[in-house]
């Protein structure tokens, strides 16, 4: 009862209403096929930018496909951003991925990675929200892996697919 509460409260301060209603529940599996296939697009912009494609397309597409940009208030905190940590909208997730309007940002997604690999911690589940938190792992070119702390909330769309509006990633802390 206690999560469907915090849940509750997390949907109503999001701004999110009872929009999926009708659709089927979120299930575990929907929020791990969600993840994978975000690994997925992060992997397909790198290799864009790495054959000479058109990766800022690529990244468009990512965005489109995996954040409620437009639907919803999204809360976004990316790993590498510390000047304008927070990117509330469409044009700073861009720039945060591939680069451009924000000074501090390289392109988080063109380094480019060959794998995204997924353990969740757990998962929370309200019919038509749900919330993940635990490791996400990049691997790089050279075959090392990236472990990058995350908490990723979704609500599903009016096709009943799931959509971020909660994206926060950090770096491991460390004493050194």
């Amino acid at each position: 009862m206690k999560t469907a509460v915090m849940t509750t409260a997390l949907i109503a301060t999001l701004g999110l209403g009872a929009a999926a209603s009708a659709m089927d529940a979120i299930t575990e599996a929907d929020v791990q096929a969600a993840q994978q296939a975000w690994g997925e697009g992060i992997v397909t912009i790198g290799q864009a930018y790495s054959n000479g494609e058109d990766y800022r397309a690529a990244a468009a597409a990512h965005i489109e496909q995996f954040y409620a940009y437009g639907d919803h208030t999204i809360l976004f905190k990316p790993t590498l951003a510390s000047d304008e940590q927070f990117r509330g909208d469409f044009d700073g997730a861009l720039s945060y991925f591939v680069g451009g309007s924000i000074e501090e940002d390289g392109g988080f997604a063109i380094a480019p990675y060959t794998n995204v690999r997924w353990e969740n911690e757990g998962t929370i589940i309200d019919s038509d929200s749900a919330m993940a938190m635990g490791n996400y792992f990049f691997t790089t070119t050279e075959g090392e892996e990236v472990k990058v702390e995350y908490s990723f909330g979704y609500v599903q769309d009016e096709d009943g697919e799931l959509k971020i509006v909660l994206h926060h990633s950090s770096l491991p802390f460390s004493a050194d």
